[in-house]
């Protein structure tokens, strides 16, 4: 709805413009009391412009990352505790993000807000790409790429289970 040019757009016509990920996503970017302007451009970029893009991508990259892994022979084991290596600045950014998640759940649904769950898939995103930037994988010794992978794994799951509550798929490639 434009007020100044007196033109509407309803939802029917907005979907054969964007994909139902991209809706879904945006419209719960915000909370419900606030302003909201909604960029079509945007919303049908393929890029990390677009915060639907980039979260579906993040999961993308990461189910890449453990398929390459497989086809190389390497299968993320469960470690003890104990024997996990993390002493990256990212990895911990991304280990401290992920265990915040009960709380964000908890504080979505008391609120009864879903942009709390979106801005949290995106700052979940923004973590995991760092770490994938700052952390190779292949090549390390054997502690620290299971620690890795494990991590990878942790993220994928939080990221697949939180788009899937949205109802927004979490493709495998992209």
């Amino acid at each position: 709805l434009s007020k100044r040019s007196g033109k509407a757009i309803t939802l029917a016509t907005l979907l054969d413009e964007i994909p139902m990920d991209a809706a879904r996503f945006f419209f719960n970017l915000r909370d419900a009391n606030t302003h909201f302007d909604f960029d079509l451009d945007l919303a049908v970029e393929e890029s990390s412009k677009n915060p639907v893009y980039y979260v579906q991508y993040a999961h993308a990259r990461i189910c890449r990352i453990l398929e390459k892994q497989r086809e190389e022979g390497v299968e993320c084991k469960r470690l003890p505790d104990h024997r996990l290596v993390y002493t990256e600045s990212a990895e911990i950014e991304l280990i401290r993000h992920l265990a915040s998640l009960p709380d964000v759940i908890s504080e979505g649904a008391k609120e009864l807000n879903p942009s709390v769950i979106t801005k949290y898939l995106i700052e979940l995103a923004q973590h995991f790409h760092k770490f994938y930037d700052s952390c190779p994988i292949k090549g390390m010794e054997e502690a620290v790429l299971q620690s890795r992978l494990s991590l990878c794994t942790a993220a994928k799951t939080v990221l697949k289970n939180l788009l899937d509550l949205l109802k927004v798929e979490a493709p495998e490639k992209m």
